[in-house]
């Protein structure tokens, strides 16, 4: 992605998804017993939707969070689109 697009397209909230992103990237198991074998189209779909449904848990959060502060929908969903925190 590239650093002039600030939209949310995904995220690595934790250790599984960093792991599941790099062995997309290498297209290689890189962790457990079929460590060093190619991902099957499967697998790495597995993980891309993995990844996916992260970035929407992170977006509704705070979608709801904006919300709950009083937020008008139309702000809460600018604000769930942005990643990082909050503007300078």
């Amino acid at each position: 992605m590239s650093k002039t697009n600030r939209v949310r397209r995904w995220v690595v909230p934790n250790k599984r998804a960093s792991n599941y992103a790099d062995e997309r990237k290498a297209k290689v198991h890189q962790r457990g017993p079929k460590e060093g074998k190619e991902l099957t189209d499967f697998e790495a779909g597995v993980r891309t939707g993995y990844l996916q449904c992260q970035n929407d848990h992170a977006g509704i959060y705070k979608f709801k969070k904006a919300i709950g502060e009083g937020k008008s929908v139309a702000e809460a969903r600018k604000i769930s689109k942005e990643i990082g925190g909050k503007k300078k």
